[in-house]
């Protein structure tokens, strides 16, 4: 009897361990989906902006973008600050700061343009924004050419400027520089005309620039060489 005994003692241990591996399996899968739905850091995402707006004066060059900012994670980011930089352009090139918060793409008289203020993208959320960012004439030489631009967030759970998004401005399209206005900034081609009219505009900035080249007095936020997507976890 003791075999039989021992053997039915080892069907019955083995019996529990197997139903003790399924319940630890079963508590982890629920602690993990929990973290997952309602605790994950996640981080920003955005897109290449199809079109812009943009103004460049003697003295100072504005740039509005339409932005989509997508949160990833299950828990919120507070985006703190915006920065536009030009990574290929040389070190003279000041950053675009962000000035205003505007309702619409198309400058007008009758927008309603906010202070630039701080705002929460929630878990699993999408928000569409529109950002102006400013610079002094300085920071952002006007040529009819391609430029490979970096926008950078400050957010609330990470230190320093993080990098989110790069992505082609096709200045090219700026026709008329004196009038704000919208721009297509997908890659078309410009008519000879058009881009005689842009080149002769941009040069005639180029040289008010030579008459007056007194540096601008605004603060400048220096961008970190961090790499990395905004709201990151890791």
């Amino acid at each position: 009897m003791a075999p039989l005994m021992t053997a039915t003692d080892q069907a019955a241990s083995s019996s529990l361990t197997g139903a003790g591996v399924v319940s630890v399996c079963a508590l982890l899968f629920t602690v993990a989906s929990f973290w997952w739905l309602n605790a994950r850091q996640g981080r920003l995402k955005t897109w290449e902006p199809h079109a812009f707006a943009a103004i460049i004066h003697s003295s100072t060059a504005r740039l509005r973008l339409p932005l989509v900012l997508h949160n990833t994670g299950a828990k919120p980011i507070v985006v703190q600050d915006l920065l536009l930089t030009f990574p290929d352009e040389p070190a003279s090139h000041l950053p675009l700061l962000w000035v205003s918060s505007p309702s619409r793409l198309q400058p007008g008289p009758d927008e309603d343009a906010k202070l630039p203020a701080g705002f929460v993208v929630p878990g699993r959320e999408a928000q569409q924004l529109f950002i102006e960012f400013e610079a002094p004439f300085s920071g952002f030489m006007p040529e009819a050419r391609d430029f490979r631009v970096q926008l950078q967030a400050r957010v609330g759970h990470r230190k320093g400027w993080r990098r989110l998004l790069t992505f082609t401005l096709r200045a090219a399209n700026i026709t008329d520089p004196d009038r704000y206005t919208v721009y297509n900034n997908a890659p078309v081609e410009l008519t000879k005309e058009d881009q005689k009219r842009a080149d002769a505009a941009l040069l005639e900035l180029l040289g008010e620039q030579g008459d007056d080249c007194a540096p601008g007095g605004r603060r400048q936020r220096r961008s970190s060489d961090d790499d990395g997507d905004a709201g990151t976890s890791r």
